[in-house]
């Protein structure tokens, strides 16, 4: 269904790297070929910085309710064991930016993108939903990160496999998740990035 669709628009754009070394796996490259397909590379607004580490540990949530709210339950009563400083971002667009200290945590309700930039690169080890958008953002950063999938959606579920599999990054299910499972991180490369160029001049010029 999907390429019946794409048949029919002069270019598909796919933000990954073309080849078998990509992030999106079976969502982005299909066995079909298509000559209208053209690979971006990865997408992220944020840029990696040298900085000295921060924070032991960043909790990013984001995703529908009730599942956020679900997670943010279950993470702020089992991450009071946790050795370290942690940064918990729960996701939360409000009018007012809030941040409170619960334990060995830094609360905040949401941050605003430079924030979070500065905050990921600050960051040792990211917790947090394996959207494609998160994934990338990851990548670019060159973070090692710990993934829990939304429940029912069914393409963070498999990129979070993908990538435990490739070794890249371990996952658990959120009814599953124990604090002592961060410990599994040690076992896994992290992210790596891919330099990509993309001539915008050419790509453009479709219109």
């Amino acid at each position: 269904m999907h390429q019946k669709i794409i048949s029919k628009f002069n270019e598909c754009w796919v933000p990954d790297h073309i080849g078998t070394t990509n992030l999106s796996g079976d969502l982005g490259h299909i066995k079909t070929n298509i000559s209208s397909i053209k690979y971006l590379g990865p997408l992220s607004r944020f840029e990696k910085r040298n900085t000295k580490t921060k924070y032991s540990l960043l909790v990013i949530l984001s995703g529908p309710e009730p599942q956020r709210s679900f997670l943010e339950e279950k993470l702020l009563g089992d991450l009071k064991h946790y050795k370290g400083n942690i940064l918990f971002i729960k996701g939360k667009i409000e009018t007012e930016q809030k941040k409170e200290v619960i334990d060995n945590m830094m609360v905040y309700n949401f941050m605003t993108s430079k924030e979070l930039e500065v905050t990921l690169n600050e960051s040792e080890l990211v917790l947090g939903r394996s959207g494609y958008t998160t994934i990338m953002d990851l990548a670019k950063l060159k973070k090692k990160a710990f993934f829990i999938p939304t429940p029912g959606q069914y393409e963070q579920e498999y990129l979070a496999k993908k990538l435990d599999t490739e070794g890249i990054a371990p996952f658990c299910n959120q009814n599953e998740f124990d604090i002592k499972m961060l410990s599994k991180v040690e076992n896994y490369s992290g992210f790596t990035y891919q330099e990509f160029q993309v001539n915008y001049t050419k790509l453009f010029s479709l219109f």
